[in-house]
């Protein structure tokens, strides 16, 4: 184990590091702001609005990510059209490009987890929040999709945890990513265990921060669902004797 070379790549393990971050950071919170009104639209009763959403999610779903990068980043410059459109400005930037692909992706899985989510909300407190007079957008965004989306926490927190390991393939298209480094770390030392070993671990550091994350913010907003304690009937019993 050559510490040496480990201890000299460090600062280029921090930089990709930080265009993983970004990345994912960036992919999460746009993918999430469109799969909430696509799941809404994915549950819906008219067949006009949820068959698109479904089409979407089962074509997204149905392909490798990596497939999709290479589509919007290499097989779109293909087309004259798409290089002489205004579009071509943003589509030949690779950070867009990943970007968009990542977006796409999580954006279909999201947008199932939050409408199974949907579909599994009790028909009780869609009664009594009709019984209050709520209907239409009210109900939807007081109580079906804050209940709805505590109860996707789990499923959620995998798909961050997976989202964020599939970044992993925006070293294919040029960014400087932790993957991207550890490569060239090996390429220019030969150093297998040394370049990759160090991105292994930064990995499991990061997806064992998120799952620890996760973990809190279920601990907070699913607290609800845990069973009782047992706790407070044994000391009644106790006190009772």
């Amino acid at each position: 184990m050559d510490w040496q070379v480990i201890l000299n790549s460090l600062p280029l393990y921090v930089e990709g590091i930080r265009t993983t971050l970004v990345l994912l950071a960036i992919s999460l919170a746009s993918s999430f702001v469109v799969s909430v009104p696509l799941a809404v639209a994915r549950v819906s009763d008219r067949h006009w609005l949820s068959k698109p959403v479904w089409f979407f999610t089962y074509v997204l779903r149905g392909t490798p990510l990596l497939v999709q990068l290479f589509i919007i980043y290499h097989g779109l410059a293909q087309f004259e059209a798409v290089r002489n459109s205004p579009a071509w400005f943003l589509l030949k930037n690779a950070w867009f490009c990943a970007w968009l692909a990542f977006t796409l992706n999580s954006a279909a899985y999201t947008t199932e987890i939050f409408a199974g989510a949907l579909k599994a909300t009790n028909h009780g407190e869609i009664e009594a929040a009709r019984s209050y007079g709520l209907s239409g957008f009210k109900l939807y965004a007081r109580i079906l999709l804050p209940s709805a989306l505590r109860r996707a926490l789990p499923q959620y927190s995998n798909e961050v945890v997976g989202l964020m390991h599939a970044t992993a393939i925006a070293s294919t298209v040029t960014l400087v990513d932790i993957t991207r480094v550890a490569r060239d770390v090996n390429s220019n030392h030969l150093l297998v265990t040394e370049s990759f070993g160090v991105a292994a671990v930064i990995y499991f550091i990061l997806t064992f921060s998120l799952v620890g994350i996760f973990k809190l913010i279920e601990k907070k907003y699913m607290k609800h669902l845990q069973p009782q304690s047992l706790q407070p009937q044994k000391n009644n019993a106790q006190a009772a004797h």
